[in-house]
């Protein structure tokens, strides 16, 4: 597993954008952290290096946000949900309110990137999730980031 170690936001940022690279669509990344420990920062990057010139804010209070991506070969939209204001262990696959916005409608497509926030409070993701676990470091300014 590789890890990452991010002094700023704009590393952590730039981590995103470089590994977005990887991406060739109808990937899940299940991301988990501390609150303030980079996981939307690295969606920024994410997002940028899709193409997307559309600012990126966490969808805590809307649970999911959908970005046109008009730059890339196969991926036509990045899916970005947040479920930090829901509770955890009540959900399934992947869970009652998220179902009810449609995020099952993106998990099995191979044109979208579901990169979920909080995943953690999710009982069940899809097999080929691939977990990214983010951390503080020293004096709460450095970040690990663990793929």
């Amino acid at each position: 597993m590789p890890t990452y170690l991010t002094k700023t936001a704009e590393q952590t940022e730039d981590l995103g954008k470089k590994l977005s690279h990887l991406i060739k669509g109808g990937e899940v990344l299940a991301l988990s952290g501390d609150l303030g420990s980079g996981k939307t920062t690295f969606v920024k990057g994410l997002a940028k290096g899709l193409g997307i010139k559309h600012p990126i804010t966490s969808p805590t209070f809307v649970l999911m946000k959908i970005y046109p991506v008009t730059k890339h070969q196969t991926i036509k939209q990045l899916v970005h949900v947040d479920c930090y204001r829901l509770p955890a262990g009540r959900h399934g696959v992947p869970g009652i309110e998220l179902s009810k916005i449609g995020l099952d409608d993106y998990l099995n497509k191979f044109d979208s990137v579901v990169v979920i926030e909080w995943a953690e409070k999710i009982k069940k993701l899809p097999l080929f999730t691939k977990r990214v676990n983010f951390k503080h470091a020293k004096n709460n300014f450095q970040r690990i980031i663990k793929l």
